[in-house]
């Protein structure tokens, strides 16, 4: 499935660039389809699932060819797709949806993590002190014990055949200031490194020391993760994590600045061999994992 959210970027976008190609405003354009202005600027702007209808009209108005015709009436039904994030949105958190549909179809993620470890490689011991430890700032109708379940089938896709590719980079910040008792910590580093071993192919996953020295000392202020897609004229989106929400980026002059600090973070990071030893070595010296 390819992200329903990233389509309806994609539309927003070609459809501003027909637009723009034949001459109209947004009045103008709206007044020839007989839509309301709001509706069309909602579409331009990625907000709303369009109908085929709807673009069918605005792509008569602007006479647009039977091969681009196709082209957007195809993202347009991509884009009015919903995953089985949007059925359990409340429950499982809206954060955790944005994420469940950014990762589907995606060709490759890399992410950054500065104080927390990376939810795609997470124990189920792990997630669940997280999920009840944020509840706070969860809708009323969140439930920790949906959130645990979206997080095992979010996972399933590094297990795909045709799954992305994807690497993480973790703060040793993230490490050595537990998250989740101790006990817990250790087997969820041990997961970590058992998972960069065996999966190396697919998996990559490196340490940002506490002593590194940053490129040009930029100093990251939050985690932060980046997702490319099959199609190439699907945009690059990065997606920010804040204290109570998340802010998904795609102007190629927002992205820019994260793909060249990631770049960076790389540069500074201990190698895949060097950051599984140290995670190996951080967790045998925290107390074993045992179930009640």
């Amino acid at each position: 499935m390819i992200s329903p959210y990233v389509r309806r970027l994609r539309l927003a976008s070609e459809l501003i660039q027909l637009r723009e190609e034949h001459g109209f405003s947004t009045v103008r354009l709206a007044a020839a389809a007989q839509m309301p202005r709001q509706r069309i600027s909602q579409l331009q702007n990625g907000h709303v699932r369009p109908s085929d209808d709807e673009i069918m009209r605005i792509l008569d108005v602007l006479k647009v060819g039977e091969r681009r015709w196709e082209q957007i009436m195809a993202i347009a039904r991509d884009a009015r797709e919903r995953g089985w994030w949007d059925k359990f949105r409340d429950e499982m958190g809206p954060r955790q949806a944005l994420y469940a549909d950014l990762e589907a179809g995606a060709r490759s993620i890399a992410e950054y993590q500065l104080t927390l470890l990376p939810g795609l490689l997470q124990i189920p011991a792990f997630t669940e002190v997280r999920a009840r430890a944020n509840r706070g700032t969860r809708p009323e109708q969140f439930d920790p014990s949906r959130a645990l379940e979206a997080r095992a089938i979010r996972q399933r896709v590094l297990d795909r055949a045709a799954g992305p590719s994807y690497e993480v980079i973790i703060d040793e910040l993230a490490i050595r200031r537990h998250a989740a008792p101790p006990e817990v910590v250790r087997a969820q580093l041990e997961h970590l490194a058992k998972v960069g071993l065996e999966r190396k192919k697919r998996v990559t996953i490196r340490v940002l020391p506490l002593s590194a020295s940053l490129p040009g000392h930029v100093v990251p202020g939050s985690a932060f993760f980046t997702y490319r897609y099959p199609d190439p004229g699907d945009p690059v989106v990065v997606a920010v994590d804040t204290v109570t929400s998340d802010l998904v980026l795609t102007d190629p002059a927002d992205i820019g600045h994260y793909l060249d600090l990631y770049q960076r973070l790389q540069q500074a990071a201990l190698t895949p061999a060097d950051s599984l030893n140290l995670l190996a070595s951080v967790a045998a010296e925290l107390p074993n994992y045992t179930r009640n």
